[in-house]
């Protein structure tokens, strides 16, 4: 089993030791996401280990349609697949098959759909969903859950939650089935469970307490970063977070922004992850500690200063604002990849700085300066 250690805490803040059958994740972290077992950007799981990666995230869904999960299972697991050796989170394929998939239907049993790749049919429900991620092996499997929408009406909402709720004990049957399996690779893969309620909060704290008592080895807040305005999803967490098992980790999927960092670990979340640093990458997009910057702007033209003075990442270690301009200008793969390298590097060291804040009891102010900072605008 995991064990989680409560290092520290600063107000709601929590700083932390996970420890896991593929090493001990530090928290505060930030998850890098690798959705089909990669990074997009051309990023190796040798740069991962170079910028500081502790978790990397895969997609349950993406991986199923392609290459397929038997066949991972049949090359040793993602890990040994992907010569990754550290924790491994795989997202249940619950938010896809809501937000990508053709023609679905929900039922109890679970989720009829076409692959938005080749359009064949596909069924997903809790035990599928618990099978797929047991074959891919990862550290930790998220339970299978429905994704409503931000803007669904309260009646909708409560009855997807209640499903929500019965699918995550289905969940924990099969995971404890699957664990006990002779061929199984990983014997001591974690499931955490994901609170639902879009933006209404007697919903989500009436959801929190019930998932609450199933004493899963984690708690994930799902639904926000979909439509909802920032303030709404700190309403949220501020209302939900104090429900869930203090001593278990917290996770806000799908969050976000430098600043929105912050302000989740404020509330007491401890893993998050998001595709902003690496899509903005492969965009010319750079995140520093004075804001976004564009490297496609021609005021970077003659500009020989790394992307950020002082910062160790691989890119500006090496490489000039003018040179990465000119590789983005050139639609050459290596101005993409040393901005998704650069901005990865950035999200791992705002954690590690993170940590370190709330080690020495001085998290209110680092996240003072450090929003001051972000908001400078461009350099």
């Amino acid at each position: 089993m995991a064990e989680y250690k409560l290092l520290k805490t600063e107000g709601r803040a929590k700083r932390a030791e996970f420890h896991t059958v593929h090493g001990v994740i530090q928290t505060p972290v930030f998850m890098n996401v690798g959705t089909i077992g990669a990074i997009k950007g051309a990023v190796s799981t040798m740069d991962l280990h170079e910028i500081g990666t502790q978790v990397e995230l895969s997609n349950t869904y993406h991986l199923h349609v392609r290459p397929g999960d038997k066949i991972v299972k049949q090359l040793g697991g993602l890990h040994k697949f992907m010569v990754w050796d550290k924790p491994i989170l795989t997202d249940s394929g619950g938010f896809q098959v809501f937000s990508l998939a053709k023609l679905r239907r929900i039922k109890e049993e679970g989720v009829h759909f076409q692959s938005h790749i080749d359009g064949h049919r596909i069924f997903m429900g809790p035990e599928e969903s618990m099978q797929i991620q047991s074959n891919l092996a990862s550290t930790i499997a998220m339970a299978f859950d429905e994704c409503p929408s931000s803007v669904a009406e309260r009646d909708y909402v409560q009855k997807s939650v209640a499903r929500t709720a019965r699918w995550l004990k289905r969940c924990k049957e099969e995971m404890a089935r699957l664990n006990s399996l002779p061929d199984t690779i990983n014997k001591n893969q974690l499931l955490f469970g994901i609170n639902q309620g879009g933006i209404y909060e007697d919903i989500r704290i009436a959801h929190a307490q019930q998932i609450s008592e199933l004493d899963l080895d984690g708690y994930a807040v799902g639904g926000l970063a979909v439509g909802e305005t920032h303030e709404e999803m700190y309403r949220i967490l501020d209302a939900v977070v104090p429900y869930l098992p203090q001593n278990k980790p917290t996770y806000l999927m799908g969050v976000g922004t430098p600043a929105n960092i912050l302000e989740g670990v404020e509330r007491g979340v401890d893993f998050f992850d998001c595709v902003y640093p690496t899509r903005n990458g492969r965009h010319g997009h750079v995140y520093t500690n004075h804001g976004k910057m564009n490297m496609f702007n021609a005021k970077y033209e003659l500009d020989t200063r790394p992307i950020e003075e002082g910062c160790g990442c691989p890119a500006c270690r090496h490489y000039s604002r003018a040179y990465i301009r000119h590789l983005l200008k050139a639609k050459e793969m290596l101005g993409m990849r040393l901005c998704v390298l650069h901005n990865l590097y950035f999200y791992n060291h705002l954690m590690e700085e993170i940590r370190d804040a709330l080690d020495s009891g001085n998290f209110a102010e680092y996240k003072k300066m450090r929003l001051e900072g972000f908001c400078q605008g461009e350099k």
